[in-house]
């Protein structure tokens, strides 16, 4: 059996809901992957072409220049935090989908219990694989997700505070 039977066959035991589960990891790794290569390789960039603005003005100590450093610092932020808000939702999603996957395959498991007429454990066992797969990974993808999304934002909010520190307000 191959890497990839084997996964298909997980895939399949988890029920339906486990195949969106896939998916939303799949998207919420992407936005992570993006994240973080957007801070090693575009931001620096970016921060250099805010520093340059900032270093071509003459008059740094006026309210004006005040809010032109205020703007310069928001728009990186904004630039930072593209994609956090999506991130955090699908971290939040990944336990929820988890539960449904638990949902369905208990519904699965009351319905051979009332087909049968019994308590058979075999006829069972489709049906509680397919509870708690999902669940597990729900739970691991929402774990490891949630470090990676709270290793960003603290990217961030380090970088604002760099940012604001190198844009001197005499």
């Amino acid at each position: 059996m191959s890497f990839f039977d084997s996964i298909q066959q997980l895939l399949n035991s988890g029920g339906n809901v486990l195949w969106v589960i896939l998916w939303v990891s799949m998207g919420l790794w992407c936005l992570i992957i993006e994240r973080l290569l957007y801070f090693r390789q575009a931001y620096p960039i970016q921060r250099e072409r805010w520093l340059q603005q900032w270093q071509c003005r003459a008059d740094k100590n006026s309210a004006h220049a005040l809010s032109i450093r205020e703007c310069i610092i928001s728009e990186a932020k904004i630039s930072m935090t593209k994609t956090i808000p999506i991130i955090s939702m699908l971290v939040v999603l990944c336990p929820l989908l988890g539960l449904l996957g638990t949902v369905t395959g208990m519904i699965h498991v009351f319905d051979v219990m009332a087909v049968t007429g019994s308590g058979n454990a075999r006829a069972m066992a489709s049906g509680v694989s397919q509870a708690t797969i999902p669940t597990m990974a729900g739970m691991v993808i929402a774990i490891t997700g949630l470090y990676f999304s709270k290793l960003i934002e603290q990217k961030v909010s380090e970088e604002t505070h760099h940012l604001t520190d190198l844009l001197q307000y005499h």
